[in-house]
């Protein structure tokens, strides 16, 4: 277990009184061309151009159904449903998502580790890398709410103190992404300009964000030229497809209403050379579960 430094200069202001659009400080992709790992350079160029890269058969079809087993698991177990880390669906009362699974799991912390999700991580980021935070996001369908337009490093970086974009974050499908049942959207490019949102932080603000974000959402209008800009593409793919998407990109899901539920497994990873500080826009941090304050290197 390691503290977290002092915090250091703030880079990237928000939630101040008005929106500030303020270029990336920061590489997309911190390793050198040739640096070990399972992406090419082909395809850390498109990283950093677009800011998201995809993998269409990063999981086995036997690898799906054992993660899958274990998520339906979790979600049964009227422990996890009772633990703080379980964020529950206000209307249907359903598990929304179930955060840290990487230490309620055995199952999914062997995932975090593995060579083909770590080893993307540490080559994108040019370094060691721990787990910021990880979660299973379960939407069955008939009527799971989305997640409305953000950018998570807005987030991490008001509430839980990441001081530089040298985070990345995977979403794994665990059951087929349509382009009906609420599938991942994000608007290639926008990585490379910081939105800083207007307002002001509530104390313990992540209780009512895990469940409908206010505080750190962009306006109508910015929202509009984001995507005037960049587009949107929409992620679809099988079961055991990853898409890997860079920090500050800005991005969200629809509401499902089909029939047909979509499930995954988030994990961030953050360099070790970027470890948290204290908040740069939050009375307090947000709990460890949420921002990891343990920046012990994964594997």
């Amino acid at each position: 277990m390691t503290t977290a430094p002092e915090r250091t200069a703030d880079l990237y202001p928000t939630r101040g009184a008005t929106e500030v659009a303020t270029p990336r400080q920061d590489p997309v992709v911190w390793s050198e061309p040739g640096a070990p790992g399972p992406f090419t350079d082909g395809e850390l160029t498109g990283f950093a151009r677009d800011g998201f890269a995809t993998v269409d058969r990063l999981l086995t079809a036997e690898e799906v159904l054992a993660y899958r087993a274990e998520l339906d698991r979790l979600i049964a177990d009227p422990a996890v449903r009772a633990d703080p880390r379980s964020v529950v669906e206000p209307k249907s009362q359903e598990i929304r998502s179930v955060f840290e699974v990487h230490r309620i799991s055995e199952v999914f912390a062997r995932l975090v580790s593995d060579p083909r999700v770590a080893g993307r991580a540490r080559q994108i980021l040019g370094s060691d890398v721990y787990v910021h935070q990880s979660r299973i996001n379960v939407k069955p369908g008939f009527g799971a709410s989305g997640f409305y337009w953000h950018s998570d490093f807005e987030t991490w970086h008001a509430e839980d103190g990441l001081p530089r974009m040298r985070t990345v974050s995977v979403s794994i499908a665990l059951t087929e992404n349509l382009d009906t049942n609420g599938g991942l959207m994000i608007m290639p490019g926008s990585h490379l300009t910081f939105l800083g949102c207007a307002g002001e932080t509530p104390r313990d603000n992540y209780k009512k964000s895990l469940q409908m974000q206010e505080a750190g959402t962009p306006s109508d209008e910015a929202l509009t030229g984001f995507a005037d800009r960049h587009g949107i593409r929409l992620f679809t793919g099988p079961a055991g497809s990853a898409t890997w998407f860079d920090c500050n990109c800005m991005h969200g899901s629809g509401d499902n209403i089909t029939p047909y539920p979509r499930s995954n497994v988030f994990i961030v990873f953050n360099s070790v050379e970027n470890a948290a500080v204290e908040p740069f826009a939050a009375p307090v941090r947000r709990p460890e579960f949420i921002g990891a304050r343990d920046f012990t290197p994964v594997g």
